[in-house]
């Protein structure tokens, strides 16, 4: 069995969003898992839209995730004279003949055929045929290249996800390869480069089935077999109208889609993107929570879905919550200090203890460096569980509690000791006066455990703080 060799090869006329990236992760699974490589292709070939800004964050996003690339990136503007030379090819064996149509008379062809309810399409009229007298060549007009289409007989290829597909090539009109400038188009070109580039399986959008009958053709007319095709169902999400009405579409930057690098900007671990991806569209089980090595040891094209998936950000949150719970806290702590530094806020070693103490607590890297901010910025408590919890009676205890604290072992054990000391001294039960020192230290009353937080401050924080009652 010859390598597998899969690629990505996103257009860059905007960010790339979660509905694009799954194309990518797909892909690279399936070269990652069959010891097989994985390259990148930019399609640039949209000059209008097309921007370097837009390959740099499909980079980035790419470069987070962990999707790395054996090959490229390519670009297909820079392959323009390979893809006239092949042209030039099929120009000489007889697979394209040039088509000197306007674009009004294009325009008049198409109405005329939905007046009479027929599907709109080229009708050949200046392919070349045996015994055909063609239309006068028109002065000064420089004519497009149409690819001659097969007549008759079907394409078909078994799909990796939508089973076998047939087209009759009679529904299949005489596609234009190379615009009146001589430049060649999107489906000519991409057949180009996966021939060029070997691969073996295209796994990417079912919003490209309709131009893959048109891609095989041409497959077959350059003497070359097609690659094993797996087109994956919509990524769909849900939207809400100006009337608070809820719609579901598909996943666009239209729609409200977000670019993947805010995810990261957010808190959300790559491992749990990539968790979170593949379960849209693919599905080992009913394992809903693995690791990157475990989707790999698992990934194959036999199980992916057939159903649009609908993406669902508190499901999202729930599977970072859990690949968050996991992380080891060193590993993590490196994630929450760049959280922490966003807000000019320097961490200590202190960090990865913090970071295990309150992980449980979280969502995102985001959530969990609020609470860290805590140990190294000052807090405001919350005015309404101050005034609740910080009351006249209990502030003697609060400030017994700090003398004791001046001068004890600053280990969880003694300060422990401390506090049921205080609590025993003023007849209290433990969250009469756990609650309001969490109050004061934290901004919150809800935290774990009082003595583990107190073991993570700063003696000088903790009794600054507790003073203020």
């Amino acid at each position: 069995m010859s390598t597998v060799r899969t690629r990505f090869a996103p257009s860059p006329t905007g960010f790339i969003h979660l509905g694009n990236i799954r194309s990518a992760l797909y892909p690279w699974a399936f070269a990652r898992a069959n010891g097989g490589v994985f390259i990148l292709r930019i399609e640039d070939t949209d000059l209008e839209r097309s921007s370097q800004a837009a390959v740099d964050v499909i980079i980035e996003g790419m470069r987070w995730l962990g999707l790395d690339h054996d090959e490229g990136p390519f670009y297909q503007m820079q392959r323009m004279d390979r893809y006239k030379a092949v042209l030039a090819e099929m120009v000489a064996a007889g697979h394209v003949y040039p088509c000197y149509m306007s674009m009004a008379e294009l325009d008049a062809l198409r109405e005329r055929q939905m007046a009479a309810k027929e599907k709109p399409r080229y009708d050949g009229a200046w392919r070349p045929e045996p015994d055909k007298v063609l239309p006068p060549v028109p002065e000064g007009v420089k004519p497009v290249l149409r690819f001659k289409n097969p007549q008759g007989g079907v394409v078909a290829w078994e799909d990796k996800v939508k089973g076998l597909i047939e087209i009759r090539n009679d529904e299949l009109d005489d596609l234009v390869i190379a615009r009146p400038d001589g430049t060649p188009t999107y489906n000519f070109c991409v057949v180009v480069d996966d021939i060029d580039m070997a691969i073996t399986h295209v796994i990417r959008g079912d919003d490209h089935v309709n131009n893959t009958p048109r891609q095989i053709n041409i497959f077959r007319a350059l003497g070359q077999e097609p690659p094993i095709y797996a087109h994956l169902p919509t990524v769909m999400t849900e939207t809400v109208d100006e009337q608070g009405e809820k719609h579901v579409s598909k996943m666009s930057k239209r729609n409200g889609a977000k670019p993947v690098t805010q995810y990261r900007d957010e808190g959300y671990l790559p491992d749990a993107m990539v968790n979170y991806l593949a379960r849209l569209g693919w599905s080992h089980g009913d394992d809903e929570i693995f690791s990157r090595a475990q989707f790999l040891d698992w990934f194959n094209l036999d199980h992916l879905g057939r159903s649009a998936a609908q993406f669902d950000e508190a499901k999202l949150r729930w599977v970072n919550a859990q690949h968050l719970k996991a992380m080891d806290d060193g590993a993590l702590s490196t994630l929450v200090a760049e959280q922490l530094a966003k807000a000019g806020i320097k961490a200590d070693d202190r960090l990865p203890a913090i970071c295990g103490l309150f992980k449980d607590r979280c969502d995102t890297t985001v959530a969990l460096a609020l609470w860290a901010s805590a140990f190294y910025a000052p807090v405001t408590p919350n005015a309404d569980e101050l005034t609740q919890h910080v009351t006249d009676a209990v502030k003697p205890a609060i400030q017994a509690l700090a003398t004791q604290l001046g001068d004890c072992a600053w280990d969880k054990a003694s300060l422990s000791a401390a506090i049921k000391a205080a609590i025993t001294a003023h007849g209290l039960k433990m969250p009469q006066l756990a609650m309001p020192v969490r109050v004061l230290l934290m901004g919150t009353a809800q935290t774990p455990s009082l003595d583990a937080v107190l073991a993570l401050h700063n003696r000088e924080t903790v009794l600054q703080r507790l003073r203020i009652a």
